[in-house]
């Protein structure tokens, strides 16, 4: 799993049984007008048809509800800083918080948590599903996400979430229900976002580091002493490979034996 050429599929463990609660959806002819999706836009609430959500002005949206911290709580919420947005985001569990880990390292251009309340019908009714984030991609695509630990999707959850899917593909965007993440994945991004903010670079190491990489895979405790102060220039080093001028098998630990090499690197090159 190439750290330098991967894509957030590549990293996530997705929930696969959505085909079989598709068939509890209410999709007759123009369902994509009845189901709807409230946003919040300059402090209003504004509907909109599922049909016509491509065209909702989605930079320009807040959360649709907000949240709260107090004792004896059983998930835990808080604030993730991006280094892709420069600011802050509001995440609802320690799950969420990878996942906003992990859209950080694909150095989106927005995320949005709680983007929007989906109301939809199913065989028993009406119900309500607000997903947890909307990503804005670097190529300009929306990946709109929900993250649930496979074990705790019940019925109803999965209904939702093949809503979502629903709604999500009506205007071209991705959509996955993040169940887990690949091995090594987390513990890797954890490592390697120690080093994602802006770093000086007094002692050079980083075009050192670039220039010991350039022909091909090096270990990365070789490569580190490739530096003029080989403690420094590890902090360089993993600067580099968050930021994907440095590439290693993510599936791997991140340890003194892991190759690494330069961004884009082919055995044929």
């Amino acid at each position: 799993m190439r750290s330098d050429g991967c894509v957030l599929g590549d990293l996530m463990l997705s929930y696969r049984s959505l085909d079989e609660a598709r068939t509890r959806l209410v999709m007759r002819d123009n369902w994509a007008r009845r189901w709807t999706a409230a946003w919040q836009i300059n402090g209003l609430e504004v509907v909109w048809p599922v049909r016509d959500l491509g065209s909702v002005p989605v930079l320009s949206s807040k959360p649709v509800r907000g949240f709260t911290w107090r004792t004896k709580q059983r998930h835990r919420p808080g604030l993730e800083f991006l280094v892709s947005t420069g600011r802050k985001h509001g995440y609802e569990s320690l799950e969420e918080r990878a996942g906003l880990l992990a859209l950080d390292f694909m150095a989106v251009i927005e995320v949005l948590p709680q983007p929007f309340a989906l109301a939809f019908e199913h065989v028993d009714g009406h119900a309500g599903h607000i997903p947890d984030f909307l990503a804005v991609m670097r190529d300009g695509g929306h990946w709109l996400l929900d993250i649930r630990p496979a074990g705790l999707v019940g019925e109803l959850d999965a209904v939702k979430f093949a809503a979502s899917r629903e709604a999500a593909a009506a205007c071209g965007w991705h959509y996955s229900v993040i169940t887990g993440w690949r091995p090594h994945v987390l513990s890797g991004l954890d490592a390697l976002s120690a080093q994602r903010r802006p770093m000086t670079d007094q002692l050079g190491c980083q075009p050192a580091l670039l220039a010991a990489a350039a022909n091909g895979p090096v270990e990365f405790g070789e490569l580190v002493h490739a530096t003029r102060l080989p403690a420094v220039g590890r902090a360089h080093a993993v600067h580099l490979l968050w930021h994907r001028r440095l590439g290693f098998d993510l599936g791997r630990p991140l340890d003194d034996s892991a190759l690494v090499w330069p961004a884009g690197w082919t055995e044929s090159r």
